[in-house]
């Protein structure tokens, strides 16, 4: 075999959880690309037409269903109508999510139950859908989870953000051992700071360049950078690797030093 046929995903499906934008986008352009099925979903029907429209224009088969993943019912049926639409759910793309920032000792109860549960319950719940009526059955399947670095050491001002995306690196460490007999890898991605909506305060708030100094590669990811790692997890070449999570940070998280501090 070809080194290049190991990242083919021609026959495979795939469903994208917060496709429309951001790194959600980023890796459902790579799936698709790579030969893939895709369905993208989101909240907002119109950002996901958008989308669908973008990746459709560069001749991508790409479909989409508006979920919203705060509520579980909306989950369950995100999963069966994918799962109709597409015959089978080969790959399972875990990015929503939510953030909200603030000191230790103020952050709301309130706050700490919605991230809780948009960014952990709402992946397991998911996740639990499609393997059961999918990839169980067909003893073959690929959860991707985007964790995030925050989730791999301290964060000043984001305690509930970063403790949810430690429990997701814990969940995706539990289902690789729960689902590996089915033929099933979980492995997920710890991204740093990439342009989005959900960093656009940040960035703005101390300027890019601090951040991008702060790496060793002085670099912040671009809306290629998740591509390559993402395409190893979900396909054939990938097919050894499970409950593993793979930091994509330009080194900071190997650093001594962390992110910047307000002044």
């Amino acid at each position: 075999m070809k080194p290049a046929e190991l990242f083919d995903l021609s026959g495979k499906t795939a469903l994208v959880t917060g496709g429309s934008s951001g790194l959600g986008f980023q890796i459902a352009q790579a799936l698709a690309a790579a030969g893939a099925r895709v369905v993208i979903s989101s909240r907002s029907a119109e950002n996901l037409r958008d989308a669908q429209g973008v990746l459709r224009a560069g001749g991508l088969e790409v479909e989409y269903i508006a979920a919203d993943n705060s509520d579980e019912r909306d989950l369950v049926r995100l999963a069966d109508e994918a799962l109709s639409g597409l015959g089978k759910v080969d790959i399972l793309v875990n990015n929503a999510g939510g953030t909200a920032g603030g000191p230790a000792e103020d952050h709301s109860l309130e706050e700490w139950d919605r991230l809780m549960s948009l960014n952990v319950r709402a992946l397991f719940v998911l996740s639990q859908r499609v393997a059961k009526t999918s990839m169980i059955p067909n003893r073959y399947g690929r959860i991707l989870n985007v964790a995030s670095i925050a989730g791999l050491r301290g964060v000043a001002g984001n305690v509930a953000y970063a403790t949810s995306k430690a429990a997701v690196i814990s969940l995706t460490q539990n289902l690789a051992v729960e689902w590996g007999p089915y033929g099933i890898t979980v492995n997920a991605l710890a991204p740093g700071l990439f342009p989005s909506k959900m960093t656009a305060r940040v960035f703005d708030a101390f300027g890019v360049e601090r951040f991008a100094n702060a790496t060793p590669l002085r670099r912040i990811g671009d809306d290629e950078d998740l591509m390559g790692a993402a395409l190893l997890f979900v396909s054939r070449g990938g097919k050894h690797i499970t409950g593993q999570t793979l930091a994509i940070d330009g080194g900071i998280s190997a650093a001594m030093e962390g992110e910047p501090k307000p002044d």
